[in-house]
Formats: C-alpha cells, sequence, structure tokens
C-alpha cells in the first residue's frame, strides 16, 4: 500500500442519506465483493494485488488496510474545537483522562490509561502545567512520585470543548446510519479485544 498523503486533511461533515431499513448486519447482494465496495484506494490496491498475485487471498488486506488508513486520515485531519481551544489530540486525552476518572492520577497510571509512553506523558504534562491546566503534588511517602489533578481551568476547558468536539466527530460519521455505526463499533470493539489479548506492541 502507498502511503498515507501527508498533507493536511479536512474532514468535511458528510450529508447522511436515506435510512437504512436493512437488518443489522445485512449487506445488499454483492456488497461483500471488492469490486461492489465505495470506490476507496484500499480497494485499488486490493484489485492490484488480485491481478499480480491470484494466488493469494487478500482479504485480511480489505479489513487491516482500510482500519489502517482511516486511522491515518483521521490523525490528518483537523480536529476544529481542539484546536480553537490551543490542544492537540494527545494533549486532550491526558486532560480527558484526568476529568472521566474524577481523581489524581500517577504520571505511570496517565501512561497506561491514554496507551501512550512515560516519556511522552512527562511532556504533555509539563506543558499543560505551564498552561495551568494540570498541578502535581508529591507523595508524602515516596518523593519520587507524582500525583496529578485538573486544575479548575483544565476542568472547565474539558467540560467546554468535550460537547463540541463530539458534535464535530458526529459530523465525521454522518455519512453512515446510526444502525450501522453501532454494528461498526461493535466489530471493531471485537477486533481491539482481540489486539489487546494477543500482542504486546510498544506504545507511542
Amino acid at each position: 500500500m502507498a502511503p498515507a498523503d501527508t498533507g493536511r486533511v479536512h474532514v468535511a461533515p458528510a450529508h447522511a442519506g436515506p435510512a437504512d431499513t436493512r437488518p443489522v448486519g445485512t449487506a445488499p447482494a454483492d456488497e461483500g465483493h471488492t469490486d461492489a465496495s465505495p470506490a476507496d484506494t484500499v480497494a485499488a490496491v486490493v484489485r492490484q494485488w488480485e491481478t499480480v498475485r491470484p494466488d493469494l487471498d487478500t482479504g485480511p488486506m480489505e479489513v487491516i488496510g482500510r482500519v489502517n488508513r482511516c486511522a491515518a486520515l483521521l490523525q490528518q485531519a483537523e480536529d476544529a474545537p481542539l484546536r480553537r481551544a490551543g490542544l492537540t489530540r494527545p494533549e486532550f486525552d491526558v486532560l480527558g483522562t484526568l476529568r472521566r476518572t474524577g481523581h489524581e492520577l500517577t504520571p505511570s497510571e496517565i501512561a497506561r490509561e491514554t496507551f501512550s509512553s512515560g516519556a511522552a506523558v512527562t511532556k504533555r504534562l509539563k506543558q499543560l502545567t505551564e498552561r495551568g491546566l494540570v498541578e502535581r503534588r508529591g507523595d508524602t511517602r515516596d518523593r519520587r512520585v507524582a500525583h496529578v489533578r485538573l486544575t479548575d481551568a483544565g476542568r472547565d476547558l474539558v467540560d467546554g470543548v468535550l460537547p463540541d468536539q463530539l458534535a464535530y466527530e458526529t459530523g465525521v460519521l454522518s455519512g453512515i446510519g446510526r444502525e450501522r455505526q453501532r454494528e461498526l463499533a461493535g466489530l471493531l470493539g471485537e477486533l481491539l479485544g482481540q489486539l489487546e489479548g494477543r500482542l504486546r506492541l510498544p506504545r507511542t
């Protein structure tokens, strides 16, 4: 597969089409075939491989390739509400973790919650502390351990940004009906659960 385009991608909300009245999981005729799939870049890649290596089963590529491509495009897309708040997605993940858990966390706990390395979390906490969004306090029993919590400003920022961010993400997914979104979420959850149970990959 060709590498993802490195240019900034703007994801415009799509207009939802007519409601899909088919039962969940029921596909129209031939939907499972590559030729009938939407004209995406992975479909073209699969067709090329099928031409030069017809002996190979490219089915896994149709799933993994699309997951990777969607992730790359979403990472490149501008999260408008976060950008307006002067936050990156990783920084917002740190703030959101502290907000949703509702209590202090150590940097190592934040790293586990956000699937990040300790070094990355340390850098993000430094930036957020300088902005007055989080604060640290030392552990009374172990001076090597720090406890991190949101400031009032950090809590207000998360509470103000989250509804706008969810509305933005709703717009990104608006071309897919709600029932299909739930089906997709279930399938991705099943895949993620299997991968988390089997793979031990380095955190970013």
